[in-house]
């Protein structure tokens, strides 16, 4: 590691050093990797710096450094700890996420249920809050509607004593489900214990419910290979399929206790966790004995829907079903369509042909190795992905026996068919022959004469038996475990869209698959629920009008509005002076139909000024530089920002990159460049829009132009100067992105902070936080908020510390809501003591905080028929507060946007902690009201603004990653074979700092 460390020091003084310019960062010695132009050799000659034929900073430009209290600058500089998990440790070792550890008591509760925030409450071991706030109250205000939900009420549960038993099968933890499963279902086990199976449910783990009370424990050795008809006379005792199973009684279940508690009789409980667990694995115990159970979800292989997304994949619609507790003293089931990807059923070089993007097959063995070198290429690696699947084999026909036979890829080995050679044992003569190729062998063996024998060969895990790979077929109903690559995914969206009546039909077609009337095991234990879906009684809150400059607009309930004559409420801070346009193109596309040429890149400009000036925009130069096509995005940048500063001598406001295509690469490498190189903000636009040179599309791009300028596209119209606040108030939003399954990038924390008074503009900062840790750390949040907190304090409010911070986060389960304000927020209100000043060693003022978690990831739809708009769709403003929302806890469930397509989501929000006794119908206005602010949209969004920035800022996050984008490319292709729950061995490098100059830091940069 000593070594590396000298490495990347060395290569950042020559990056920084090697051209003979001044160095253009923060002042901290770091550029990082690039891959443009001035880390490549032979490019220490680059353009003059802006205002100097010497390479100097113009002369009234101040040179960039970071100023004391840059969220961009401080927060992000390379000499930053290694740990990212929390406070500094003296070992340099990662520290573990709170919230995972918190989990280690509650290990043992299913995930397929909706516990709510106080089951984890009553396994939290530390002091305050040890309860989340319970509801104050119901809102009143809006228009009642009726609507259904996808939901249904348990109308009949056993009231009977069960008992839960700690089932225990061989010796260790070291059996495989399908063995497992295999015992369990045997016969001679149905026949030994007591009351038969048909008595027990059991979770295919550790855990068994039955009514039967065993005074003993039970034992029973359980032989296979009687099972299976085998002759255990001439099987030596050593490898007999003997296994032995245990069972002893560990809790008794006594389900009254769910709707005593709901009825306020009985605290929560142990009793009341072991009833809710036993109900969960009743409701799927059927189900997942006759289709393929993933989570929470059912698929059936033989009538579920399906389509091909491509690379030997296909998506395939099932049901989605979870049990919960919920307000008005009922016990709920939520149905829903779920969607998920499968290897499609195809031999294995079809799949892989699919995979690797060829068009031709027999093309595909000779490109897995390179000619030259012969050595593996990426097309090999994408083979890999084939690892730990199920297959079946062709050669030797598909005889009743061989049907029954599946064996499992242990690997892809670097060696073809032709080139694996090994000794044969020769069963006739009982001796080894002699060395046979893989490719003679099958051959000789079995008259195979293999098409493509220069493919990679297959090795198996049992006996490490080894296949051609055109004689292996991908079993069906296996999950493809990778992230889908854009293509895939959107053939995967269009797929899962669906209008609301026909997800209501999916819905229904998913029950009847679920077949609760029918299903052996409810009726046996006498549970029953409605094949009613409920029906509860919701609200449409009053939908705003939206202030422009000197104008405003009543949208009602359509959810749209448009540009067209209006001007931004707040314009452009400085009049745009300092601004140029570049073109990139893509050199590895022979045709250039996404590059405009030069008379497009003109009158697209010239729309540009005239659209935004129309707009109310303030823009004082009319002929900006434009910069002819660039293929290398880090070169483009590079040449229009110092092209421009060199025309103005000052610093570019604006740089505008034209794009040939939708390529994440070209998007990452200019948005690196310009906010941690140079420091300015950026806007990419489309080449294809370009051409097209639609007014509408100059519009959509200005309310994101004007936002990163200073200005405000509207917002929404108040009677009160101080709009929704009665006091100085701050909203922050936070959320924390993780990498796919498999995927080696890091996790990245991203906090907004309202910057005025209507919390209608954020800044924003980002970090990464850890591999997959959820909690933002301590030092994240100090190095992220203190100096916006300085901001705020000092731009906004006039000196004034807040009375009142909302906090709203995103992207926490209900097992981390108490972790949210154990950790975050204790932290959070940290920060502020440190900077009240206390009067005679008293502090005067005391912030007061609203804690939201505000969730998308979750089933619960609306369908209000007649009640909703022309789709069925629910109207915006749409809230739901009775029948499947916490019995006890403040929740709430708001549709605040208009659907386009398919069925409307809308967002959970749960307050935690109100130390402010927010009214409950201030609060949801304000939660509504405040979705019709979100700066570069003509319609109210479905998320909170603040948390709805967080996200957006968490994404941008990678474009400041200190890694080559090479690098980047490979790591994101992700293998989900490598375990993401383990702690890595040490923390990802911070990210690189954006230059804090022009007000970046502080202005919407990530929009």
């Amino acid at each position: 590691m000593a070594g590396a460390s000298k490495k990347r020091a060395k290569e950042n003084r020559q990056a920084a050093m090697g051209n003979g310019k001044p160095q253009e960062n923060t002042g901290q010695g770091h550029l990082g990797r690039y891959d443009g132009p001035s880390d490549r050799p032979g490019s220490s000659s680059g353009p003059p710096r802006p205002g100097s034929s010497r390479g100097g900073p113009p002369s009234n430009v101040p040179h960039p450094g970071p100023p004391p209290n840059a969220p961009g600058a401080s927060v992000r500089s390379a000499s930053r700890p290694r740990s990212a998990a929390g406070p500094p440790s003296a070992s340099g070792a990662p520290l573990r996420d709170p919230a995972r550890d918190s989990k280690a008591e509650s290990s043992k509760l299913p995930s397929r249920v909706d516990w709510g925030g106080n089951l984890y409450s009553y396994y939290s071991k530390e002091s305050a809050p040890s309860q989340l706030m319970k509801r104050p109250g119901f809102g009143r205000d809006g228009k009642a509607i009726k609507l259904r939900l996808n939901s249904h009420a348990i109308i009949n549960s056993p009231n009977a004593r069960y008992y839960q038993y700690d089932v225990q099968i061989g010796g260790g933890d070291d059996y495989k489900r399908a063995l497992i499963k295999a015992i369990w279902g045997s016969r001679e086990m149905a026949s030994k214990i007591p009351g038969g199976l048909q008595e027990w449910i059991y979770d295919g783990n550790k855990l068994a419910w039955s009514k039967q009370n065993l005074p003993n424990d039970f034992s029973a050795m359980i032989d296979l290979d009687k099972e299976k008809g085998r002759d255990t006379s001439t099987i030596d005792d050593k490898k007999r399929d003997l296994h032995r199973v245990r069972i002893r009684k560990s809790a008794t279940v006594d389900l009254n206790n769910i709707y005593a508690y709901l009825n306020g009789t009985v605290d929560f409980g142990p009793g009341v966790i072991d009833a809710i667990n036993f109900l969960d694995h009743l409701i799927r115990e059927g189900p997942s004995k006759q289709h393929i159970n993933i989570k929470k979800s059912y698929f059936d292989r033989n009538t579920g829907q399906k389509e091909l997304v491509g690379g030997g994949v296909e998506a395939m619609r099932g049901i989605y079903q979870s049990i919960r507790m919920a307000e008005g003293k009922r016990m709920v089931v939520n149905v829903d369509v779920s969607h998920t990807c499968f290897w499609n059923k195809a031999s294995f070089p079809m799949i892989i042909n699919q995979l690797s993007g060829h068009m031709d097959l027999d093309t595909l063995p000779y490109n897995w190795r390179d000619r030259r070198t012969g050595k593996t290429t990426n097309k090999f690696q994408t083979m890999k992905r084939l690892k730990k699947n199920d297959f079946f084999v062709t050669h030797r026909g598909r005889s009743e026996k061989e049907i029954n036979r599946v064996w499992k890829v242990h690997d892809i080995l670097d060696q073809s068919a032709r080139d694996f050679t090994f000794i044969p044992y020769l069963r006739e003569e009982k001796k080894e022959g002699p060395p046979i190729s893989l490719f003679d062998y099958f051959q000789k063996k079995y008259n195979v004469y293999l098409q493509w024998p220069d493919l990679p060969v297959v090795q198996c895990t049992k006996k490490k038996i080894i296949f051609p790979m055109e004689v292996c077929n991908m079993m069906p109903g296996q999950r493809y475990p990778y992230k889908l690559n854009e293509q895939q995914t959107s053939k995967m969206i269009k797929f899962a869209v669906q209008p609301p009546d026909h997800r209501l039909q999916s819905i229904q077609a998913g029950t009847r698959m679920l077949g609760w009337d029918k299903d052996p095991v409810l009726k046996h234990f006498a549970l029953r629920i409605n094949p009613e879906p409920i029906s509860t009684n919701a609200r449409i809150l009053n939908p705003p009008s939206i202030q422009f400059n000197k104008s405003t607009f009543a949208p009602g309930t359509k959810g749209r509005w448009d540009l067209r004559n209006k001007k931004f409420l707040v314009p452009n801070e400085a009049p745009l002076r300092v601004w140029g346009v570049a073109v990139l193109t893509d050199p590895s596309s022979a045709q250039r139909s996404g590059t405009p040429n030069a008379a497009q890149v003109h009158a697209f400009v010239q729309t540009f000024i005239q659209t935004y000036q129309g707009h109310g925009g303030i823009v004082d130069n009319k002929s900006p530089l434009i910069n002819g096509p660039q293929s290398d995005p880090a070169k483009c940048a590079e040449l229009l920002f110092y092209g421009v500063g060199n025309k103005h001598n000052a610093r570019p406001q604006l740089l505008i990159f034209i794009l040939p295509n939708t390529s994440v690469d070209n998007y990452l490498r200019i948005k690196k460049s310009c906010d941690c190189r140079y420091g300015s903000f950026t806007q990419c636009v489309q080449g294809a829009q370009v051409i097209k040179n639609n007014p509408q599309y100059h519009s959509n791009v200005l309310m994101k132009v004007n936002a990163k300028l200073g200005g405000a596209t509207s917002r929404v119209a108040m009677a009160s100067p101080s709009g929704h606040f009665g006091r100085p108030t701050m909203v922050i939003g936070a959320d924390v992105s993780h990498a796919a399954p498999g995927v080696g990038a890091p996790s990245y924390a991203a906090m907004t902070v309202s910057m005025d008074k209507y919390a209608a503009r954020y800044a924003a900062g980002v970090q990464t936080n850890g591999y997959r840790v959820e909690m933002i750390s301590t030092r994240n949040l100090r190095d992220m908020l203190t100096p916006l907190f300085r901001h705020w304090t000092a731009n906004v409010s006039g000196g004034r510390l807040p009375d009142h911070v909302y906090y709203f986060r995103d992207g926490v389960s209900e097992a981390q809501y108490l972790n949210v304000i154990k950790y975050e927020v204790a932290d959070i209100k940290e920060i502020w003591n440190e900077m009240i000043v206390p009067q005679a060693g008293v502090r005067t003022h005391e912030v007061k905080f609203t804690v939201v978690v505000a969730e998308k990831r979750h089933h619960i739809r609306f369908f209000p028929g007649k009640a909703g708009d022309e789709n069925q769709n629910p109207l915006p403003g749409t809230l739901v507060d009775h029948d499947v929302t916490h019995p006890f806890e403040n929740d709430i469930y708001l549709c605040s946007h208009k659907a386009l397509k398919g069925t409307a989501r809308p967002t959970h929000y749960h307050m935690l902690l109100d130390e402010a006794n927010v009214p409950t119908d201030t609060f949801q206005k304000m939660l509504y009201e405040h979705s019709y602010q979100y700066m570069r949209s003509t319609t109210p969004v479905s998320l909170f603004p603040a948390v709805y920035y967080a996200h957006l800022a968490s994404n941008r996050a990678r474009a400041h990653e200190d890694i080559a984008e090479s690098e980047r490319r490979v790591r994101d292709q992700g293998d989900p074979s490598r375990s993401t729950s383990g702690q890595p061995v040490e923390e990802p490098a911070p990210l690189l700092p954006m230059i804090p100059r022009d007000g970046l830091p502080w202005g919407m940069w990530y929009i």
